[in-house]
């Protein structure tokens, strides 16, 4: 199996509601990739950080293997929602990709 990790820290120009509309686009969108894509095993979107954290949402998935992810970077579903709730509104990405 493969984690793929994601730390996220949102565009300083949103805060309160405007933030908290854009973190459940967020978790929405990518957790309804579940059932969506070969070889995704599971996704979570966690978007209420502790006070001692450092970024706004992290992505946690798993894949079957290194292909499975590969695959999933590029299907048309999770381009989709990269590009339109995800991209625009984060300022910094932090990935992990590991065997698990």
């Amino acid at each position: 199996m493969v984690k793929h990790v994601i730390l996220w820290k949102l565009k300083e120009e949103y805060s309160g509601e405007e933030a908290a509309e854009i973190k459940k686009g967020v978790k929405n969108g990518l957790e309804g990739l579940k059932g969506e894509i070969p070889g995704l095993i599971d996704i979570r979107v966690y978007t209420e950080p502790l006070d001692s954290a450092n970024c706004d949402m992290m992505l946690d998935s798993c894949f079957e293997n290194e292909e499975a992810l590969k695959g999933y970077t590029v299907h048309p579903k999770h381009v989709e929602v990269a590009t339109t709730k995800v991209r625009p509104f984060v300022a910094s990405r932090t990935v992990m990709d590991c065997e698990a």
